[in-house]
């Protein structure tokens, strides 16, 4: 949708800040638009080392005609995407701009249609892997708009707890580049800040549930999936996957749970590569319990399907964290009705946190 709307308006080109996956299907459609494209990537740490999925990802996009600029880990990445928007006057091709958002809800579309069409009814639960909340909040619209209302959306992210995302030392100390905690849980909490004034993925206004599964899960479902089915894909992209198969050990057996990731692979994207990458930065690869993973300091694999677990996040303690950015603020009717479709509940609701939350910071 975003890449319809520039040529629509007559523009020149696109631009996306993006790790790569969703700026190789911008790259594909601005080429199959006849349009320019610049991906920004936020690739290397203070020594210029970057991970092979990112640099795997500038390759594809590359693939398409687009130009990628690459830069070192830190702030400058938003700064100098607005100021390539401003030297080339290009349409910002965002995955968090409503035409962004649109182009995901058709995925949304097509899983209720086709679950309802082949098994006469809706899936139970959808699983998304979940970063920036674009994907997830796409795909929910869209079940939605196509009638799927009881449908439940669950997030699921790459447990990278304890690593900060915008730091140079822990920039190369993770295997996953997207669909992990050090984007999600932010910008759950904080859509907007995103590189648009006002960010359309509001993943609360749809989740009904939050999950995470370690580094070492979704190797391991990457490699089974190779094994089992022949599909070579992610590894970032089985990160829903992963969830999906510990999650689904809980639910009957005739209940539909779907997974939707939209994933390529490639050399830098293959889990040997990250494997590879990991241990030459010092982490260790380690067989056992996945919830004793210590991101940073090692992966540990599942000894079998077993031994996958997910964990749950509280989704009052995010829906806490994203109300106290109003704390002290003086909130009006409109506004605490606006709150309560932000964080999927009532304005009543949303007057008592608030009360909670101020009462607590005296």
């Amino acid at each position: 949708m975003a890449i319809h709307q520039a040529k629509k308006l007559g523009y020149q080109g696109v631009i996306a800040a993006t790790s790569g996956n969703y700026g190789a299907a911008v790259a594909a459609l601005a080429a199959k638009a006849g349009l320019k494209c610049i991906i920004v990537q936020e690739c290397f740490d203070s020594k210029g080392i970057g991970q092979p999925e990112i640099i795997e990802k500038a390759r594809a996009c590359e693939a398409y005609g687009a130009e990628v600029i690459q830069l070192s880990v830190g702030p400058e990445l938003f700064y100098e995407f607005l100021k390539l928007l401003e030297e080339t006057k290009y349409f910002n091709a965002s995955l968090y701009s409503p035409y962004g958002i649109m182009g995901i809800e058709t995925l949304g579309a097509e899983i209720a249609d086709e679950c309802l069409s082949k098994h006469g009814k809706y899936p139970e639960m959808v699983i998304c892997t979940n970063a920036g909340g674009g994907n997830l909040t796409g795909t929910a619209r869209g079940l939605l708009k196509h009638g799927a209302k009881d449908t439940k959306v669950i997030a699921a992210s790459v447990d990278l707890s304890g690593l900060h995302m915008a730091s140079d030392h822990d920039f190369n100390r993770k295997s996953f580049t997207t669909g992990h905690t050090g984007f999600g849980i932010p910008f759950t909490t904080f859509p907007d800040r995103s590189d648009v004034p006002r960010s359309a993925g509001r993943p609360l206004r749809y989740l009904d549930e939050y999950v995470l599964v370690n580094q070492g899960s979704v190797f391991f479902i990457t490699e089974a999936l190779a094994i089992l089915e022949g599909m070579e894909r992610g590894p970032a992209g089985n990160t829903a996957l992963a969830a999906a198969f510990s999650m689904a050990k809980s639910m009957k057996i005739d209940e539909i749970i779907v997974v939707q990731e939209t994933e390529y692979t490639g050399a830098g994207k293959h889990m040997n590569a990250q494997i590879s990458f990991a241990k030459d930065q010092g982490i260790d690869i380690l067989f056992g319990n996945p919830l004793k993973e210590i991101p940073g300091k090692n992966i540990i694999f599942p000894k079998s399907g077993n031994d996958l677990i997910h964990k749950s996040i509280d989704l009052m303690d995010l829906r806490y964290s994203y109300l106290k950015r109003y704390k002290d603020i003086k909130l009006t009717e409109e506004d605490y009705e606006y709150l309560g479709l932000e964080l999927k509940t009532d304005k009543n609701h949303i007057k008592l946190w608030m009360e909670d939350i101020n009462e607590t910071k005296k």
